[in-house]
């Protein structure tokens, strides 16, 4: 057992042996580090002026790479940064006072007023510099001004309002078109060495006077925690958990924290499934995900922001329980099974069976969720999944709906029908489901179809929707559904994903 926190900060190594399990990045940045250029806003994730860049290690053994990943060190616990390094605005700077590239095209393109974002909104365009995934696309596409642009998606999380985003904005094009060289370029083997030789299979464990954290890097290690400390928190990306804090001011102790454990992070493709680990970043699974169907690579992209995405796991968002969590209503719409660990025990569910009640889940005490197993779709197969929300980016769902039809000639012959915000789970329409079995995908099923979801949920009303609202989107959706399956499918989103009627 590690009793020590190590990881780099910028090119320094720094160990900490004591600190509160909930002790947050910016709390530690701000506070005993003095690097305030890293700002509080919210306090919970949503303005990005708190955005920082964690660097790791990432790709299969003997090729690993660094990958820039944005984080909010708001929501973020300073135990989860063991072994990786941490790059704040401060670190951007050359030893002789010289400007990164990202920060000169900003003071260029007088891409800051009042200032107080500004470093958050540099953090964002560092990363996005340094992120492949966005450099290829951009090579793919062409123009960057798309309808799904990189750059909008690089910065969904960083609120402005001064100078507003269309110097910054031209500040990223500029970025992106040119990208220069940097220090961080020159020092990447070298920092890749520092941080492989961090890894090792040891529990971390270090304490403070509000508690215990642990980080086990092996499965074994989980369990055996998991059984010693029945009451305590498990973390994977803490975007959730973290609030219970920064909002909620719980003490939560001990903290179990999953990101060490490297075989929750795997990725396996069968000829007929895709399985993504427990631990494995909403952006990675979005990425995969839209392998199998375009509409899940941008119900994924909607998912927060990129900070969040960078954050939150698959299996979290799972875990959590949240009758509005993005990703369950499209997996049980989809068929997936969820991959359960205990103390002795390995099972597989249905996701939908993993959904109890509001607020209870499928979890034998011990046990863990460790994967997802997702079918693949076949060639008669129409998916579609749907959110709905008030503000298109980085906001949290009022109803989403998803549809798996298998049609044949015409006729519809299976049915996977599931939404969220609709009741105290994300669901399975079992009635809607029942009245599209042996029709067409035709208007004239419209009404059967909605008098059906009518009488599978009773919604409630919240900040989010009224009741009635709830049903009335929930209904509208499979005519959503039934005009883009039609053969000259009229445009029906703001952002177009290129999905045919048939995947």
């Amino acid at each position: 057992m590690r009793h020590a926190i190590r990881f780099l900060l910028g090119p320094e190594v720094r160990t900490i042996e004591a600190c509160d399990p909930t002790l947050t990045v910016l709390d530690w940045l701000r506070g005993p580090e003095r690097l305030i250029g890293t700002k509080e806003g919210c306090n919970e994730g949503d303005c990005g002026a708190c955005t920082v860049v964690v660097v790791r290690p990432e790709g299969p053994s003997g090729a690993e790479r660094l990958r820039y990943r944005a984080v909010d060190a708001c929501i973020t616990f300073l135990g989860m940064l063991d072994g990786c390094q941490l790059l704040t605005v401060e670190h951007l700077r050359g030893a002789d006072g010289t400007l990164h590239p990202v920060q000169r095209l900003m003071v260029e393109e007088h891409g800051s007023q009042c200032g107080f974002c500004t470093p958050g909104f540099v953090m964002s365009l560092f990363a996005m510099t340094k992120d492949s995934p966005t450099k290829d696309l951009l090579a793919e596409t062409g123009p960057l001004r798309t309808s799904a642009s990189p750059i909008d998606d690089a910065l969904a999380g960083n609120l402005c309002r001064c100078t507003g985003y269309a110097p910054i904005v031209r500040a990223a094009e500029r970025a992106l078109a040119a990208p220069e060289a940097d220090t961080f370029d020159a020092a990447h083997d070298a920092t890749l060495a520092r941080l492989l030789a961090l890894r090792d299979d040891e529990t971390v464990a270090v304490s403070g006077p509000k508690g215990r954290f642990f980080a086990p890097a092996t499965v074994p290690a989980l369990v055996d925690l998991m059984a010693e400390y029945p009451q305590a928190t498990i973390v994977a990306g803490a975007t959730d958990v973290a609030l219970w804090v920064t909002k909620g001011l719980r003490v939560l102790d001990p903290v179990i924290w999953l990101g060490r454990v490297r075989s929750l992070r795997v990725v396996g493709e069968g000829p007929d499934h895709l399985y993504l680990g427990a631990g494995v970043s909403l952006s990675e699974a979005g990425t995969h995900l839209a392998g199998l169907h375009p509409d899940l690579g941008e119900l994924f992209r909607r998912h927060g922001a990129a900070q969040t995405r960078n954050a939150g796991t698959l299996g979290g968002n799972i875990a959590n329980g949240s009758p509005i969590g993005d990703a369950a209503p499209a997996l049980i719409a989809l068929g997936a099974s969820l991959h359960l660990i205990g103390r002795g025990s390995e099972r597989e569910i249905p996701l939908e069976d993993f959904f109890v009640a509001y607020g209870r889940q499928d979890l034998r005490p011990g046990e863990f969720v460790a994967g997802v197993r997702v079918p693949k779709l076949g060639p008669e197969t129409v998916f579609r999944a749907y959110k709905i929300s008030k503000r298109f980016d980085e906001d949290i769902s009022a109803v989403l709906g998803a549809f798996r039809l298998t049609v044949d000639a015409g006729t519809t012959r299976q049915a996977r029908i599931a939404y969220g915000g609709m009741a105290g789970t994300p669901k399975r329409a079992v009635q809607a489901e029942a009245a599209l079995m042996g029709q067409s995908l035709d208007p004239a099923v419209i009404p059967a179809f909605k008098a059906a979801v009518a009488r599978d949920f009773t919604p409630l009303s919240d900040m989010r929707a009224s009741a009635a609202y709830r049903l009335k989107v929930a209904g509208n959706l499979i005519e959503r559904l039934i005009h883009e399956a039609a053969p000259e499918a009229p445009e029906t989103r703001l952002a177009t994903v290129g999905a045919p009627a048939h995947a």
